[in-house]
Formats: structure tokens, sequence, C-alpha cells
């Protein structure tokens, strides 16, 4: 019997092998203790993902700025963990060293919210521009970077890679895309300075590249250095299909060793299956109708980025037949299939697809939602109620990580509202507990300020 495309090896440009085409791709964990750093829960949580099977793991957003998360459960290395601190280094080894316990790759994915930091989180975010975020005032008005606080970020995304690879992580990935910080410099929309930051799409790529750059500095040439991007936010007058193929070229040239596709933003949702706001959401280009009847998202966009791409290509989104998977890596029109939320369920489906268990992903997204169609499904007239079905279906797998990283068995049969219902009571009590932490720390650092001026 021929062996499958996606238990065939991947050699990237580094020298790095990954042991088969599957990835876990990243998903927020919320599993921080209340200073943010990676916890036992991290360790219980990855070594039954490598368990699993998937030759590549991509850790959930890793920040590189502790006053601007992403959610309160946020692991963020600001400036860098001390060798002897409870948490820092440590524990960075132990959740290094339980994911890659299979002899797969696990990669840190590192991160700045930038605007998409929620208002119980941070009350002052930062983004390129003063554009506040149109999701029901639940987000602040960012304050524009300035251009001495770029160039700090730039040399924290690269401290922070070097941290990760003297941890054990065997790789990581730089997020570029879902209206993050530097996807949000990347969009004419968001970012409307007028400094060599801003303007023309040379200028909105610069703060990627320049990340990028450091990164690749840091670890050297034979550490892999990943990055995940828009191919299209899908809003009208934002960053294109067209301008994410002028970015590969660019990236091309920093020799990143995996590029992954993906789209869209908070506003539009399209990682998530859902469209967003109608009243600003742009389609992108037309979707050839035999892939609209496939299963990837961003499958079509990942095909005009191939043709410019250099480095091996990963897409994510959708996938759940193993015969799609295997077509399209055998195809060449992606080398590694990226899997999410099927994992929160069943962490073990990478080893059932490649051991031909099964021939395809358990879907629990037709039942977690409010209703399949009609005025409270996503398609609903009303805001409200799209966000009440995307935010149920984030809170739903949110659930079910909890579950496996207290080692637990995911709980399929869990409610939409109850999920919501517990999500918001561990976000907002980790809210509090995080900015109480905060205040503690900031009176130590004042008092060992003035003891030093002393």
């Amino acid at each position: 019997m021929p062996q499958s495309p996606l238990a065939q090896p991947l050699k990237l440009p580094c020298g790095a092998v990954l042991p088969n085409r599957i990835a876990k791709a990243a998903m927020t964990e919320g599993l921080s203790d209340d200073q943010l750093h990676a916890t036992h829960r991290h360790e219980t949580l990855y070594r039954r993902w490598s368990d699993g099977g998937a030759g590549l793991l991509i850790t959930g957003n890793v920040m590189i700025d502790h006053r601007v998360l992403e959610r309160p459960g946020n692991v963020a290395i600001d400036p860098a963990p001390a060798e002897g601190e409870p948490g820092g280094m440590a524990q960075l080894r132990a959740w290094a060293k339980a994911g890659t316990r299979n002899g797969n790759h696990l990669w840190m994915q590192i991160s700045h919210a930038g605007r998409q930091s929620p208002r119980y989180v941070t009350s002052r975010p930062m983004g390129p521009s003063a554009v506040q975020l149109s999701l029901m005032g639940n987000y602040a008005r960012p304050r524009a970077l300035t251009e001495p606080e770029i160039l700090d970020f730039i040399q924290r995304f690269a401290n922070v890679a070097r941290i990760a690879k003297d941890a054990g992580f065997t790789g990581v990935q730089v997020h570029g895309a879902h209206g993050y910080l530097l996807s949000s410099f990347l969009s004419p929309v968001t970012n409307q300075r007028t400094d060599r930051w801003g303007g023309a799409l040379e200028n909105r790529a610069r703060f990627l590249l320049e990340v990028v750059r450091a990164t690749r500095a840091a670890v050297g040439p034979e550490f892999p250095v990943a990055v995940k991007l828009n191919s299209d936010d899908f809003r009208k007058g934002g960053f294109t299909l067209d301008e994410s193929v002028r970015a590969v070229r660019w990236l091309n040239e920093e020799g990143i060793d995996l590029l992954e596709v993906s789209g869209g933003t908070y506003e539009q949702p399209r990682l998530l299956g859902y469209s967003g706001d109608a009243d600003t959401a742009s389609d992108g280009p037309a979707m050839r109708e035999n892939t609209r009847k496939r299963e990837a998202y961003f499958l079509d966009y990942a095909q005009t980025i191939r043709e410019v791409c250099d480095c091996p290509l990963m897409v994510t989104g959708g996938f759940r037949t193993c015969t799609f998977m295997e077509e399209v890596v055998a195809s060449g029109e992606t080398d590694v299939v990226g899997l999410g939320r099927p994992l929160c369920t069943e962490p073990d489906t990478p080893r059932d697809l490649l051991e031909g268990c099964i021939d395809k992903t358990i879907c629990h997204e037709d039942h977690v939602k409010l209703a399949q169609r009609g005025f409270f499904s996503p398609t609903s007239p009303l805001m409200p109620f799209k966000i009440i079905n995307v935010l149920g279906g984030q809170a739903w797998y949110y659930q079910q990580i909890f579950r496996l990283a207290d080692d637990e068995e995911a709980d399929p049969n869990l409610g939409i509202l109850k999920a919501i219902g517990a999500y918001l009571k561990d976000e907002l009590s980790r809210a509090r507990r995080v900015k109480k932490s905060r205040r503690h720390q900031s009176s130590i650092s004042e008092a060992v300020a003035e003891q030093s001026g002393a």
C-alpha cells in the first residue's frame, strides 16, 4: 500500500525536517498564570497534542508586551524570564519538552495584539494609527505607536524568538495575520501613518519585514522561522490578495522556512468561517466553483500566493476529509495541512488520519451555534447575534482546550450558552487578577527604581 502524502516528511529551507504534513495550527490557549507565565497546563495540553501524531505543533499567541494582550490568559515574555523565576525559563523548557516528546516540532507563535485587545484587558491598546475596532465598543481607541516603540518591538520579537530557541522550542512563527499589530500595519484602513511605516505598501510592510529580519538574526540560519500572513483582510480598502503577493515576494528575500496562508480580522472573521460586517466586507477575488464545494477556506488564495512563494506553504481552515487533505498535498496546492478545532475534541486526529483509522475529522461547527439559520444564526441581519455566534463557537472550543489541559476528555455535549457563560466568567476573573498582578509588579519596579536612585 503506497504511503499517504500526509505521512511524507518535509525538509525546510533551513534544513530542519517535519516528520509529516499535518500541523496543529495556532489556537489561543488562555492558560497562563497571573504573571502571564506558562504553567503545568501548557505541559499537559501539549503533551496530549504531541501524542496525537501531528508533525508540527504551533502554539497560540505568545506576547512580546504584557501591557497589550489578546486575552488575559496569554503567555507574555516581556522582556525576558529570569532563570530562577517561577514560571520563567524553567516552565518554558518544560512546555517545550512536553510538546516535542514524540519527535515532532513545536514552534512558538510570537505576536503583539495591537488594537485587538479588549477593554477588560487593556484600556489603551496600540496600533499604527488611532483607528478603533468597531465591535460594539468592546475595544478602546488605540494610540499610534512612536518610531522608538516600533524599533523596540522589532527587537522584542527577536528577543522572544531567541528565548524560544534557548527553551527548546524547535522553531518560531511570526504572527502577521488576523488584524494583530503586524497585520494592522499592512492594512491601509488601520495604518494611516505618513512616515516611513505607512503609506505605500513598501512602508506598510516594513515593520513585518524588519521583525522577520531581526528574528532570523537572533536564531541563526538553521532554526525554522515561519510567518503567518493574511491572503486578504476581506475588508473594503484593506490589505488585498495583490498586496499579499507583493509582500510574499519580499518575504522570500528574508529566507523564511514556512508561510501559513490565512485571512480576515476580528471585524471580518473569515478565519472562523464567518463573514463579519457586511457594510465593510470585501469578498476578495472570485472563488472557483470547485473550491466552493471543497473544504479549505483559503485554498484559492493560497494558489495565487504559491506562484510566487519560494518556501513551503501551509494552509489552515476547513480541512475535514483525509481524501481532500491527501489530494491537496499530492497536487502541490499546499505542503502542510493545518488543523485546529478538530484537535480540541479529538487530539489523536492526526495519528488516526495517518494510520487510516478515520477518513474524516469530527465536525462540531454545525451545532455550536444559536441557530442553523434565520434571525439568531450567524447570518442574522443584526450584528449582536453574529457576534454571539462567533463568540459562542470560540468559547465552546476554549472550554474543550481547558479540559484537555486539565487532563480530562473533551465534552462534545457542552451547550453553547453554558460555554459562553463559563468563558466570560473565566476571562473577567483572569483579567482582574492580571491587572492586580500588574499593579503589584509596577509598585515593585517603582520601589527598586527609587532605591537605585538613592
